[in-house]
């Protein structure tokens, strides 16, 4: 079975962080997320999300340090059904989201400490912007022989791959809080 959710939204509130007894570290957090669409009257209505989700290890100390209610983030993880008993005795159960990997969206962080982090490959990835030299070979042009042979022996030009990333557009007028 597949399972597989990925969330893109504003927190309600701020992270909260606590130690598990085997020292691992869980944050606890809850994320809203909307959706504007059109009745078949022509009404504008927002459908409004709001799911909780637990971070565990070191993702959750980096959602701690740089997260705060309001913040932009990309949640990718899994859904999960908790059930618990309440202190009034009664059966309580909801859906949560079990995140593996979260990518910070805000505009400052976009400049300052934007990065993302992978629980499973356990490391912060962080992207400043420092400035390394990268090589490329695109665009290019081959070394010539001296023989040619009555061709032409320069190499194609490559072109750069196309990135498809999708644009994400969320207007703070949806936001619900």
């Amino acid at each position: 079975m597949y399972n597989k959710v990925v969330m893109v939204g504003n927190l309600t509130r701020d992270i909260e962080l606590r130690y598990m007894p085997n020292g691992a570290a869980l944050a606890k957090g809850a994320i809203a997320t909307s959706h504007r669409y059109k009745t078949q009257t022509g009404e504008q209505k927002d459908e409004v999300c709001f799911l909780d989700f637990n971070i565990f290890g070191r993702s959750a100390e980096v959602a701690n340090q740089y997260l705060r209610k309001g913040s932009k983030v990309l949640l990718e993880g899994r859904l999960v059904f908790e059930q618990w008993t309440a202190q009034d005795g009664t059966n309580r159960s909801k859906h949560a989201l079990r995140v593996d990997s979260m990518k910070m969206l805000d505009s400052k962080s976009d400049s300052q400490n934007s990065g993302s982090y992978d629980n499973n490959q356990g490391g912060y990835n962080q992207n400043n912007n420092y400035s390394q030299p990268q090589q490329s070979n695109y665009n290019q042009q081959a070394p010539q022989n001296n023989y040619n042979g009555g061709m032409n022996n320069q190499a194609p030009k490559q072109t750069a791959p196309e990135q498809n990333i999708p644009e994400i557009d969320i207007d703070d007028d949806e936001i619900p809080f």
